[in-house]
């Protein structure tokens, strides 16, 4: 005789332990969202007052009971704004130079780091490391001799190659681009060659889509970089039709007046549209930096 052994023993538990981890899964995710609410209200403060006192005159400002709500001076102090450094044009200068840049450093940068992940080549690993190396180098360091360069001996003073050559080679993008390649399975590499497809074709049209998120992570962190950079372009700009946005709002702190509400139009002018453009586009930067490191 065989005696079955279908069906839960006498004693047995029936609750669904998925559904209890599941249950467990969501108090800890709501109890860690109302840790963290207090911290994400304590980081946007800055912001919203800043959106709110572009909308009020200077003296409400500082005045003993600051403004919490929007006023209608935004209009007056952008005239004011636009009166005292032409910021129209400095908003046209940043972004012609921050879209250059970005393009020109993304497509350097994933050949590159292409290059070094999926090539084998005498010295590979040792110019790797020097150029890792240069990170360990101050800004300090290198920003005179590198004024000489592009000033005097290439003539491009107040040009927007001026800004955009210098940190073109990004030694981060570098790293990034090698570590996202490095997930690339090099047995497609090695069939697309196999079929007679080009290294650049291989490169272009089957390495680049399959690192997309890496690309589209590494394009935000480029512009962004090149959009609040302040020290580099306010010493090879020296003509005011020239300069880059952080350089023009700069100009506003003098020794006897700030312009602080022209300042505040200006930092909300270039930051709320970014923010609003990464909160759109975070899932694809957090899975771009997430598929960017990538261990060897």
């Amino acid at each position: 005789m065989t005696v079955s052994t279908s069906g839960p023993l006498p004693g047995a538990s029936t609750a669904t332990q998925p559904g209890g981890m599941r249950a467990r899964d969501r108090r800890g995710a709501l109890w860690l969202h109302l840790a963290l609410l207090p911290l994400a209200l304590l980081f946007l403060a800055p912001l919203y007052l800043m959106l709110i006192f572009s909308s009020h005159p200077e003296t409400a400002i500082f005045s003993p009971n600051p403004p919490l709500w929007f006023g209608g001076a935004f209009g007056e102090n952008f005239a004011q704004l636009q009166a005292d450094t032409n910021f129209l044009r400095t908003l046209a200068n940043s972004t012609v130079i921050s879209t250059l840049y970005t393009v020109l450093s993304m497509g350097l940068t994933s050949m590159a780091g292409y290059a070094f992940a999926k090539f084998q080549f005498p010295g590979r690993n040792l110019l790797f490391g020097l150029i890792l190396a240069t990170l360990t180098i101050p800004t300090f360091v290198t920003i005179i001799p590198q004024f000489i360069l592009v000033a005097r001996d290439l003539g491009l003073s107040n040009t927007y190659w001026a800004v955009i050559l210098p940190t073109l080679a990004n030694t981060i993008g570098i790293f990034y681009m090698r570590q996202a390649f490095g997930a690339v399975p090099d047995d497609l590499l090695n069939a697309a060659r196999i079929d007679g497809a080009s290294e650049g074709r291989i490169f272009w049209q089957i390495a680049l889509p399959i690192v997309r998120p890496a690309l589209a992570a590494l394009a935000i962190l480029l512009f962004l970089a090149s959009w609040n950079d302040y020290l580099w372009p306010l010493i090879v700009l020296t003509q005011k039709d020239s300069y880059t946005m952080p350089v023009a709002l700069g100009t506003l702190v003098g020794l006897t007046r700030v312009s602080w509400g022209g300042i505040m139009v200006g930092t909300a002018i270039a930051t709320i549209p970014f923010l609003i453009l990464f909160l759109a586009l975070q899932r694809l930067f957090v899975a771009g930096i997430a598929g960017g490191a990538v261990k060897d």
